[in-house]
């Protein structure tokens, strides 16, 4: 016994009921329930076996010339065609359609809907990670391909799908908006602009899933991409194509570093996207002011998930600005993209498994949570010339529990990132700020993302901090210690005291260069700790004005000849006897 579902505009005449189901019993034969629906359908009927779908309603077609006319308008206005001209195409639609026949497809049904994951059945040729169409406008994500039903996440309003509601099979992946008209927009994980300003009328989209630049598409990390911060770029440096880490507890700084980085970016043709992911509201609207108020944001898109929306968009939140931070990068430019943060996108995905009832493992992860990471931190890449040269460099964001970094979302991302800064909550409350741990952070790309001249100093300052960090523990438990020791730990408080740096301020690559020639040559010595700030501003300032040829040569990424190296040392040692 088969049902068959006839939904029509209005209520049909017992004559019109007794056409239909004397019709459909001689084409199908077998044992047939019809169940009348009245739905705002416009005109025309649809009839549902659960299987297949014979759609002659007017809802489908005039959505699809909704669609097709909303594209013709804005292409037609960018051609120049008059706008009186326009209603013509929509006429001619409409016209087409008055003898157009019914469309016949494959569809499914819905049969359970909750915290926003489906389950349908008759969905025989659907795909792994299709788009779906649930009613007349919702949509969903196929994720589970069982033997008779498809698990799938909904992408749209729980409030709009309902059990029985037809599924369409799109034969589409999730595709959103790309291109340079997203930059200064805040958008959401279906590209759909948020920030209350005009729409955005894109030119080309592009699937959220892609692969990964292979081997022999890529090339080595070379070249720098600058943080502004001192600390960073000297000892733990970060190169275009490259994927760092930023890891530590919550409330350690971790956004404040890639907040720097956007604003470090201006006027150095690095296009830059923010996915926040499982954010407050509160905090992303304080985080876009700060751009704004700092000029990044013209050069940079926000990916917005927040805490509020549903666990299927912030699952696919990265992925979107992967996409279009992917449309630059083939295009030869230079991307910075900072995921904030994994472990709410990781937390998400635990959220979509369980309820898809998949089998789950170590602390309630489903099996593929290493490969969903994995294929979204293996798209960033630097490009070989061939491909154009663009970048893709990524900033992943995870924030530990009471700084266990051997946990399980945290170990995964580590194997698969260059490299880790790891943001120590002691070093934080004791007022370091970036409270970095230069024990525990790493770049795996090392001095081939620095200039010669930073790489040069910077070799030893490493060594100075470590050495420090290891006496100041020892010294917390010794009453006496011995004058090299004091020297050591006079040194290594005045290192950490230039090194600190208040956030929303990026130092630019000459600056850091002059103050690293500072800290490094031992020209802080007889300098009280109080007024360490106080010397180094007033130190780049003499060099500015005294050594223009050298600062010309460090501004270009030159190593400084021998004559300017004498001659920044004569500055920095008269600078020294001059400050008091």
């Amino acid at each position: 016994m088969r049902e068959i579902v006839v939904t029509s505009s209005i209520e049909l005449t017992p004559a019109q009921k007794e056409k239909l189901e004397r019709g459909l019993r001689a084409k199908e034969g077998g044992e047939l329930i019809f169940v009348y629906k009245i739905h705002n359908i416009v005109g025309g009927i649809s009839i549902n076996d659960g299987q297949t779908v014979l759609d002659a309603s007017y809802s489908r077609e005039l959505h699809n010339i909704r669609k097709k006319s909303e594209e013709f308008i804005h292409s037609s206005i960018k051609k120049g065609i008059p706008v009186n001209k326009i209603p013509q195409f929509i006429q001619e639609k409409l016209d087409s359609f008055v003898d157009k026949a019914p469309d016949t497809e494959v569809c499914g049904r819905v049969i359970s809907a909750a915290d926003g994951v489906i389950k349908a059945e008759g969905l025989g040729n659907c795909q792994y990670g299709e788009l779906l169409l649930v009613g007349t406008h919702g949509y969903a994500l196929a994720m589970n391909l069982e033997e008779d039903t498809v698990g799938a996440i909904l992408l749209s309003d729980m409030d709009c799908v309902e059990y029985g509601d037809t599924v369409y099979t799109t034969g589409r992946i999730i595709e959103v908006p790309v291109g340079e008209e997203l930059l200064g927009r805040v958008v959401n994980p279906l590209g759909e602009p948020i920030d209350n300003k005009f729409s955005i009328h894109f030119e080309k989209t592009r699937r959220i899933e892609n692969e990964a630049p292979r081997i022999v598409d890529r090339q080595k990390v070379n070249e720098p991409l600058s943080t502004g911060i001192l600390a960073i770029d000297s000892m733990v440096p970060i190169g275009k194509g490259q994927r760092e880490l930023i890891i530590g507890d919550r409330q350690t700084g971790k956004t404040s570093i890639c907040i720097d980085t956007i604003i470090n970016q201006r006027d150095k043709d690095v296009i830059c996207i923010y996915v926040a992911i499982g954010q407050r509201a509160a905090s992303v609207r304080k985080l876009i002011k700060t751009l704004e108020d700092n000029g990044a944001m013209s050069y940079t898109t926000i990916v917005l998930s927040t805490a509020s929306d549903s666990a299927p968009l912030q699952y696919i939140a990265p992925y979107t600005g992967c996409a279009m931070a992917e449309e630059f990068m083939e295009n030869g430019k230079d991307v910075l993209i900072i995921y904030d943060d994994i472990s709410k996108h990781a937390v998400a995905y635990r959220a979509i498994s369980l309820l898809l009832k998949r089998p789950s493992g170590r602390e309630a992860f489903p099996g593929d949570i290493f490969y969903i990471h994995s294929r979204l931190l293996e798209r960033a890449a630097k490009l070989s010339d061939k491909l154009g040269g663009g970048s893709m460099t990524a900033l992943p964001i995870i924030e530990t529990q009471a700084g266990d970094i051997s946990a399980y979302i945290p170990t995964n991302v580590i194997s698969i990132t260059d490299g880790q800064i790891y943001l120590e909550s002691e070093l934080f409350n004791a007022g370091q700020r970036p409270a970095i741990n230069v024990g525990l952070s790493v770049s795996r790309v090392g001095g081939a993302a620095q200039t010669d001249f930073i790489r040069k100093l910077s070799a030893k300052l490493r060594l100075d901090i470590a050495h420090y960090r290891e006496l100041a523990i020892f010294a917390q438990f010794g009453s006496s210690l011995d004058t090299s020791t004091r020297e050591i730990l006079a040194n290594g408080e005045k290192i950490v005291e230039a090194l600190k740096q208040p956030e929303y301020k990026p130092l630019s690559t000459l600056r850091e260069a002059i103050y690293l020639y500072a800290i490094v040559k031992g020209y802080l010595e007889n300098v009280p700790v109080c007024r360490i700030n106080e010397f180094l501003e007033n130190y780049f300032n003499y060099v500015c004005g005294t050594a223009p040829a050298l600062c010309k040569t460090i501004k270009s990424g030159k190593s400084p000849s021998d004559e300017e190296l004498a001659g920044l040392e004569a500055c920095a040692t008269q600078y020294a006897c001059l400050f008091r």
